[in-house]
């Protein structure tokens, strides 16, 4: 007991560091945010109804919604492969294909867009062959689900990475030598403890899709009820002083999200629950 009171400690006391952390929260997150819900109460019920239910702007909920949530399962699922490749292999230009899955974190979103759009569309790289086909890629929802791929990809492959590094893989060979195939061993030995690493990466991924703005605004053609994110209606409403407006629209995506949010982590809790207690 004297040793566990008597331990000395590199930061300060509980009060103090607690204190330091809601200031910081409330300067940098909390304050900002409830900024949002401050300017949407200017508005009356029914203009904050009005706003927020126009077709428009439900139409732009619902690509939002739909190719964010499409994006982070792609990279829930192509980023922990990725992520899997880079633990478990050896191969030559390695430590170069590393580092290019945090390259979305480092370029602009805008030089991101360009550069995709330029790629996929119709006379692009890879947007002619797809052409080919009568597939189109630039301007089209596609298009949208592909930029929030990319931008979200590292999210999941970091989040994955370390936990494949701390697995064992003596405990893969005793399944083997147990009798267990590969696809039992995945199921049932490395697959349990990835999934809370994989759920937040998915959590991640997609709350920065919902959110994101530069790199969707160059592919996706901006046409209002086809590929006009949310983002972009709160961009116009900003640049047109309508500020309110602006607000209440943000305040609706934001509410959205939160709920999303709360409910992966509720499940990622419970499969780290389910596993802790197998």
């Amino acid at each position: 007991m004297g040793k566990t009171w008597g331990k000395r400690r590199i930061l300060p006391g509980f009060g103090l560091s607690m204190g330091y952390t809601l200031v910081y929260l409330s300067l940098i997150v909390l304050i900002p945010l409830s900024m949002i819900f401050i300017k949407t109460s200017t508005l009356s019920w029914s203009e904050f109804w009005n706003t927020v239910t126009a077709d428009r702007v439900i139409a732009s909920y619902k690509l939002t919604l739909m190719a964010s949530l499409v994006a982070a399962l792609i990279n829930a699922i192509f980023g922990t492969l990725i992520a899997w490749v880079l633990v478990r292999y050896t191969f030559p230009a390695k430590r170069i294909i590393d580092g290019l899955v945090d390259l979305p974190f480092a370029l602009p979103t805008a030089v991101a867009g360009i550069a995709l759009t330029t790629l996929y569309s119709p006379a692009g790289w890879i947007g002619q062959y797809f052409d080919l086909v009568g597939i189109k890629v630039a301007y089209t929802p596609l298009g949208i689900i592909i930029a929030l791929t990319f931008i979200g990809l590292p999210f999941v492959v970091r989040t994955v990475q370390p936990v494949l590094q701390d697995l064992d893989t003596q405990v893969e060979e005793a399944a083997s030598t147990l009798g267990a195939n590969r696809w039992q061993t995945f199921r049932r030995v490395i697959f349990p403890p990835l999934i809370p690493a994989v759920f937040t990466g998915f959590a991640l991924a997609f709350a920065r899709a919902l959110g994101e703005y530069g790199s969707v605004v160059f592919i996706s053609g901006n046409m209002p009820m086809k590929t006009e994110i949310a983002p972009l209606l709160i961009i116009t409403k900003l640049e047109q002083f309508d500020y309110a407006g602006a607000t209440a629209i943000a305040a609706v995506v934001l509410s959205g999200s939160f709920i999303l949010l709360l409910l992966i982590n509720y499940i990622q809790w419970k499969s780290s629950k389910k596993y802790l207690a197998s």
